[in-house]
């Protein structure tokens, strides 16, 4: 009795289903990417002490919906939201900068629309109303060890509340004119305080307000972290610069 091999596949038909494989992995991480996760890197230190510089975190889209600004690269598709909400006051935002939409921020989340925004000695007043301060002492800041700087935490009304970095009286954005929030935008300010360019300053040169449909969606957990970051040329800084305490962190 005979035996027949079995024919053997082309090697055109195995790149063909290699590609195919290939294609359906990267629209998969495409659709994850566009309407679940995304994950960002921390290239400053404006949102210390809570995000630091070399923080890898991951960000949930779908907490205010999406926009054209949700998909790589914004194209031009109509303005406006899909399942649109509105973050929360104290929110930890990822957002488009509306100066330029290249480039992706990290800022947390002050004012909704129409709200009166004001920044007295410091202090931040929401309509008027005092967002509470208690002080936590001194510390370095992880940056500029040489810059030492005073903790300050903030209490919201429903409760929440995070750490701010302070360097003392008389800096720049520590007091300003009234912001009212125009109606489609938000306003937002880095947690270390004299050191973030925010919404304080206009978008010629800061922030601005931010237009809802530039928010990426929200910060949630830094998932791994390298202490000023890695060099892809510098493999060692992989190891030495690894901050084992950060992994997996939520973002308050």
């Amino acid at each position: 009795m005979s035996h027949t091999p079995p024919a053997t596949r082309s090697f055109a038909a195995e790149v063909i289903d290699s590609a195919r494989t290939i294609g359906l992995a990267l629209l998969i991480a495409l659709v994850l990417r566009v309407s679940l996760f995304q994950p960002n890197t921390i290239p400053s230190s404006s949102m210390e002490p809570n995000l630091l510089t070399g923080d890898y975190m991951v960000v949930t889209k779908y907490d205010y919906g999406w926009s054209r600004h949700s998909v790589p690269f914004s194209p031009p598709l109509p303005t406006g939201r899909l399942n649109e909400h509105l973050p929360n006051r104290g929110d930890v935002i990822v957002f488009r900068l509306p100066r330029d939409p290249g480039q992706t921020w990290v800022k947390r989340l002050i004012g909704l629309p129409g709200d009166r925004v004001q920044v007295s000695g410091g202090v931040i007043s929401v309509n008027g109303r005092a967002i509470p301060q208690s002080d936590s002492g001194e510390t370095q800041d992880p940056d500029s060890p040489e810059i030492i700087v005073r903790r300050v935490w903030e209490t919201l009304p429903d409760g929440r509340r995070y750490l701010t970095f302070d360097r003392g009286p008389d800096h720049p954005g520590d007091d300003t004119e009234v912001f009212v929030v125009p109606e489609g935008h938000v306003f937002a300010m880095g947690d270390n305080r004299d050191n973030s360019l925010d919404g304080r300053w206009p978008r010629e040169i800061g922030v601005g307000f931010i237009p809802l449909d530039n928010l990426l969606g929200k910060a949630r957990w830094v998932l791994v972290s390298w202490r000023g970051g890695a060099s892809l040329f510098k493999p060692w800084t992989w190891v030495t610069n690894f901050q084992l305490d950060r992994m997996f962190k939520p973002v308050r």
